[in-house]
Formats: C-alpha cells, structure tokens, sequence
C-alpha cells in the first residue's frame, strides 16, 4: 500500500480537488494509540485497491492535528481515531472509525 502524506493545508486542498477524478481517503491515525496502529495494519494487510479505484491519504494527527480539525469541521464528522473518511466529487460519503475500519466496507462506498 502506497500511503500519500498529508501534512499541510495546501496537499488537504489537492487531495480534495482530485476527489473530483478519483475517491481519495484519508487515514487518521494516532502514532502513540495501540487500537489505532492495529486498525492500521489490519486495514493494509487486506488493501488490494489501485489508485485509479481511489487515492490512500495518510494523516498523522499528532504531529498535524490542525489538519485533523479541519477535515472534521470540513465535512462536519466528528473526530475520531483511528478515523477513515473517503471522499468524492468533494463530499466525505463515507467515515468509520476504531474497529470497523476495513477494505471490504470501503468498497461498498466506492
């Protein structure tokens, strides 16, 4: 799994302007919580997507939490982690967070 970065303002605005051609998801992820790392590694060990299906977006929200806030008060979902939002045509339709993180919700979505 190839996970883009997200740390600045300016990649958040990008990544939701390429919603438009792709869905884009954004992983928050809490470096220092157990539950969030093993929602991580179960959610990669079962990822099989390409990025023309959707753009994987890695948010590590303790170093850029004001990039946390933003998307929760962008798309108006509360805060969580670990937390994934998929995002398209620049709407969030689709977050879950702790344990029902998984690929096979996700695809629904798509």
């Amino acid at each position: 799994m190839n996970w883009h970065t997200l740390d600045s303002e300016s990649a958040l605005e990008a990544a939701i302007q390429q919603s438009f051609n792709v869905p884009v998801i954004f992983f928050k992820h809490s470096t220092r919580c157990s539950i969030s790392l093993m929602a991580k590694r179960s959610f990669e060990a079962g990822y099989q997507l390409s990025e023309a299906q959707v753009l994987p977006y890695f948010l590590d929200l303790l170093s850029f939490r004001p990039l946390s806030n933003k998307l929760a008060s962008d798309f108006g979902v509360p805060h969580e982690s670990p937390q994934l939002l998929l995002v398209k045509d620049g709407k969030c339709i689709y977050h879950v967070s702790h344990s029902d993180i998984d690929v096979e919700s996700l695809i629904k979505y798509l």
